[in-house]
């Protein structure tokens, strides 16, 4: 199992140091290790924690939400049906945020139509 330095960590997972501390703070990340002198080292594990953060954040899931997946998480089995109901109901979301982008998408695509028409 590797492990690695808050710098490379915070590479790895595209994370800023200041993301990752904060994440820390407000229990997003709660089993990072600390060297003797008290500097954080990361994981496999944590960077895998890290990629899931990744993705509920980059998919609009707010920070109360994301606490609220990790704290469930942390439960053990018998949280997997709330789990997975959060999960789901963000799916749906992120669902409707595609379409939304999608219809604007078509939006865009209209106008480079009709200058590309219209182009002198």
């Amino acid at each position: 199992m590797g492990s690695y330095a808050p710098g490379e960590a915070a590479e790895r997972s595209g994370f800023s140091l200041d993301t990752l501390r904060y994440y820390e703070r407000i229990g997003l990340l709660t089993s990072v290790r600390r060297t003797a002198g008290g500097q954080r080292v990361f994981t496999d594990d944590d960077l895998s924690w890290l990629g899931i953060l990744r993705c509920l954040r980059d998919t609009g899931m707010p920070i109360a939400r994301m606490c609220r997946y990790a704290e469930l998480s942390r439960g053990g089995e018998e949280t997997m049906p709330e789990r997975l109901a959060l999960l789901a109901e963000h799916d749906r979301a992120v669902e409707r945020q595609i379409a939304r982008l999608r219809a604007q998408q078509e939006h865009i695509r209209e106008k480079i139509r009709y200058y590309r028409t219209h182009a002198v």
